[in-house]
């Protein structure tokens, strides 16, 4: 079984850690790709690009026309080309009209791909005006289907790509002799014909495929990226809303303080048994509760809040290895600190958090019964090493491990435990005994994840945080699968918190 990376982490999270869950978030992403257009926009260019870019082909066509009849003196039909060339100044006077009516600077799909239509058809009307396959302007029918490669969805790109081999296809069978000095002709055998004919289609072809294939590329990762960023926005506001409580019980406290001492005196004043002072006793009693609240809320880390601004090393590691116990795995965590040291305490950032959560969940996913979270701190760097003993990575994904989009993986671990438990709780009872039912194998809950987002974006968020991300064979015995190590390792300057720091946060 092939491992790649994690997706979102899915288990269920003690309220302590407040994790976000973005699985809405990548299957809309996976939804907004689609399946068989995955995941191009094919939004097209926007009416203004098309203007500029047939103006530039319209002065172009114009000044050869002109500069092969006037200066070369090549005899040609003049007044025909002019008349083409001047189809497309037309073309292009009725798109500017259009693109006064609307907003000339939105994407046009189906518009981009009328545009292109014509132009292939002008030129190539121009180019059999003008020799055909044997003048060298015939490799500009290259440029419209590129474009139509780069920027429109495929059914469009493919019929105009077609439409430029139909072109190809004309432009080999009839022509106008091409143009050439006085009292000579220039005839081109027919298998050199044939053979520019059978280039221009190869330039077609692959021209259009590589931009669709780097189109489509980069299309992936600006939606692999945004979904990064989603993420990290949502941990980033949960981390504030830590960060308002804790200043909100701060703020609080003090007229909280105030209403207890104006309770004590009330109180005071009362006859005992009075309603008066029970009114008195109740106020205390439900201003104690608040402070109590207010306590919970201003904790300190140690005490169970996770959402400050730094935290234990040991501490970390617990708290991304603690969703995701219980399901007959063993998670081992160590310290490697130089002897007579402390261990560090570390800034609590999302991207750090959600990063190593993603991590240790594609560990516990593929691992066969053991997870092992190593930290190594030293005098310059702090080394998280995550190491399971799976099967390890797959040789054909682990060149491309981190790429947006590169899984092969397996339903998780922890659905199948919890789909098991659901069907067992749900299974009627019986009076007799029975065998016990098999192993759950089938594919019940499916995974959220797979899409291959998991590890781009732990290692995108984890790089934000200064970290370097390296993966590797783990610590398997020999005769054992392999099992796969992911290592981050941060300069300690960046990660750490000083005692300063913490002093002066303190005050």
């Amino acid at each position: 079984m092939s491992r790649t990376e994690a997706p979102i982490p899915s288990h269920a999270r003690p309220q302590a850690h407040h994790q976000a869950h973005p699985h809405d978030l990548i299957q809309a992403a996976g939804e907004l790709a689609g399946l068989p257009e995955l995941p191009r926009r094919g939004r097209g260019l926007s009416l203004r690009t098309l203007i500029v870019l047939r103006w530039l082909a319209v002065i172009g066509q114009t000044s050869a026309i002109l500069t092969a009849y006037f200066a070369l003196h090549f005899p040609l039909p003049l007044w025909e080309c002019l008349t083409v060339i001047g189809a497309g100044v037309a073309m292009n006077l009725a798109t500017m009209a259009r693109a006064r009516r609307i907003d000339g600077s939105l994407p046009d799909g189906p518009r981009t791909a009328a545009q292109l239509g014509f132009d292939i058809l002008q030129l190539a009307t121009l180019l059999a005006l003008t020799g055909g396959l044997a003048n060298p302007f015939c490799l500009l029918l290259v440029a419209p289907v590129t474009i139509a490669a780069a920027a429109l969805p495929a059914r469009q790109a493919v019929i105009l790509g077609v439409m430029a081999l139909i072109a190809v296809g004309f432009l080999f069978s009839w022509s106008l002799p091409l143009p050439w000095r006085q009292h000579e002709h220039l005839e081109l055998p027919g298998l050199y014909r044939l053979g520019l004919g059978l280039a221009l289609v190869t330039g077609v072809l692959f021209t259009a495929g590589y931009a669709w294939k780097v189109a489509a590329d980069a299309d992936k990762l600006e939606l692999a990226l945004a979904t990064t960023q989603d993420v990290l926005q949502r941990e980033q506001r949960l981390a504030a809303l830590g960060g308002l409580a804790a200043a909100a019980a701060h703020e609080l406290g003090t007229p909280l303080a105030t209403i207890q001492v104006v309770a004590k005196e009330m109180l005071r004043d009362a006859p005992a048994g009075s309603p008066a002072a029970e009114d008195a006793a109740l106020i205390l009693q439900q201003a104690e509760r608040c402070r109590d609240i207010l306590k919970q809320l201003s904790a300190q880390p140690e005490e169970g809040d996770a959402l400050f601004a730094d935290i234990g090393l040991k501490a970390l590691l617990e708290e991304v290895a603690e969703p995701h116990r219980g399901f007959d795995l063993d998670f081992d965590i160590a310290l490697k600190i130089p002897s007579g040291q402390d261990a560090p305490r570390l800034r609590r950032l999302p991207e750090i958090v959600h990063g190593l959560s993603t991590l240790v969940e594609n560990a516990a996913d593929f691992a066969t019964a053991r997870v092992q979270l190593t930290a190594v701190v030293d005098a310059g760097w702090i080394e998280i090493d995550i190491v399971d003993d799976g099967p390890g990575f797959a040789s054909e994904i682990l060149p491309r491990l981190g790429e947006p989009y590169v899984t092969s993986r397996p339903q998780a671990k922890a659905r199948r435990a919890l789909a098991a438990q659901i069907a067992s709780a749900t299974r009627p009872a019986r009076r007799e005994r029975r065998a016990p039912p098999p192993p759950v194998t089938a594919p019940i809950a499916p995974s959220q994840g797979g899409m291959g987002l998991g590890f781009f974006i732990a290692r995108t968020l984890l790089e934000r945080s200064g970290a370097k991300v390296s993966v590797g064979a783990g610590d398997a015995a020999k005769g054992q699968p392999g099992g796969a190590r992911v290592s981050v390792r941060w300069p300690r300057q960046v990660l750490e918190v000083t005692a300063s720091a913490m002093e002066g946060d303190g005050t």
